[in-house]
């Protein structure tokens, strides 16, 4: 089955409907978004058809015409695809949708996810009540490149599959992010760097063909980038980067997140997408500024914000950038967390004040991270029992039932 397939379907319910019915009765809006395995929708120009119908005839045309696509195309449970509109981030319905849940590491330093993955997402959404997963990947173990792998990249692109298809499943949504790259070096240097490289639009040229408008997947254009000007953040450019272990320098050519974003829609790729700011995706100000991607054949584009205690910004100055940016764009809180050794965590303070204020403005999260050792832990082992100093507090907002943030009455809120 293929899109092509679900577009014919979709033309079947409508060619019928117009060809049986009468006219001048009533407007009627028909959604029609079936979903195959990998919860394809079908063109956003077929997502509604108001048609004139006749009270006479409307069940009996549109059952008859629904069976008929029913009979070839199977529905399953994946959620309803995802657009940008001003600042919102919309379904097809046109309705809000409020994205809470958890990263999940592993993919981007594993090929295997450690073993367990698949279980670790299934957890998630079904004892946790998250309804988002961000899946951090690696560009390299999508090709085979990475150091352990000996098939090309196929059973890492095969648990890939069956990862989003298990979200899917489940009606939860997917961000898909190229958390690792190579700076230009393909099998060398796989980690965390200050920019996308060459080998990443080679990565999305092949990977957003595979995910291309499955409604529940998000594209995440670049994990963090950092260090670089806003210019080079949107356009890209010549940079040369430090081993902070080594201590050796190499320069490539970074590759602008316009260029990737363009990288993505050229393969026919409509689905949102993501793109954290500067200052390892904490810092906004620039899309702000003018330095917006631009997507006009898109379902648009949403930002990343990353905060941590550590980084020394205030849950105060951290919300008030969080406000100035929301009000102009959709922006999602990728990563946050804390542990008991963080630097400005002040025992709970830090983590209740932070998901309060996410819950009071209605921002969108995924907590880091739903792993025992790739910290902040949201879990103490692989029962999944949650840290209590992190975990606890994100389950219970998952749940509906966060406790509320009471600011010491000796020191001002929000330090």
């Amino acid at each position: 089955m293929n899109a092509a397939i679900k577009q014919w379907g979709a033309f079947v319910i409508m060619h019928s409907v117009q060809q049986t019915l009468t006219i001048n009765v009533k407007a009627v809006i028909i959604y029609a978004t079936f979903q195959l395995d990998y919860g394809v929708p079908m063109k956003p120009f077929l997502r509604k058809c108001a048609l004139n119908i006749s009270s006479k005839h409307t069940a009996a045309a549109l059952l008859f015409s629904i069976a008929a696509v029913t009979a070839t195309v199977r529905v399953n449970a994946a959620p309803l695809p995802l657009h940008v509109q001003g600042n919102q981030l919309l379904n097809i319905d046109d309705q809000p949708v409020l994205l809470r849940g958890v990263d999940c590491a592993s993919m981007e330093y594993t090929s295997n996810g450690e073993g367990h993955i698949l279980t670790t997402v299934t957890t998630a959404i079904k004892d946790w009540h998250a309804n988002i997963i961000r899946l951090p990947l690696s560009q390299d173990r999508w090709f085979g490149k990475g150091p352990e792998q000996t098939d090309g990249g196929v059973a890492y692109r095969a648990l890939v599959a069956r990862i989003v298809s298990t979200i899917s499943s489940l009606n939860s949504y997917v961000i898909l992010d190229d958390h690792w790259s190579d700076e230009d070096q393909w099998g060398k240097n796989i980690g965390q760097h200050l920019m996308p490289d060459r080998n990443s639009i080679t990565f999305w040229k092949s990977f957003a063909k595979v995910y291309a408008n499955n409604s529940a997947v998000i594209f995440d254009l670049y994990n963090e980038p950092h260090d670089v000007s806003w210019k080079i953040w949107r356009d890209g450019g010549p940079i040369t980067e430090t081993d902070q272990q080594k201590g050796t320098k190499i320069s490539y050519d970074a590759v602008g997140l316009q260029t990737i974003l363009n990288t993505i829609r050229s393969t026919g790729a409509e689905n949102v997408a993501l793109a954290g700011g500067l200052n390892w995706a904490y810092d906004l100000t620039g899309i702000l500024n003018g330095y917006a991607l631009s997507d006009p054949t898109g379902n648009g584009v949403m930002y990343a914000n990353h905060y941590y205690p550590f980084k020394g910004i205030t849950v105060k100055q951290w919300i008030a950038d969080m406000v100035a940016a929301t009000a102009k764009v959709p922006v999602i809180v990728s990563e946050f967390g804390t542990s008991p050794t963080d630097k400005g965590a002040k025992g709970n303070r830090w983590i209740l004040e932070t998901l309060n204020a996410m819950q009071e403005h209605h921002w969108n999260w995924t907590a880091w991270d739903m792993h025992p050792s790739a910290g902040p832990d949201l879990i103490t082992d692989w029962s999944y029992t949650p840290t209590p100093y992190f975990g606890v507090f994100v389950k219970d907002a998952l749940a509906g039932k966060l406790p509320p943030y009471v600011a010491d009455a000796n020191k001002p809120a929000g330090n």
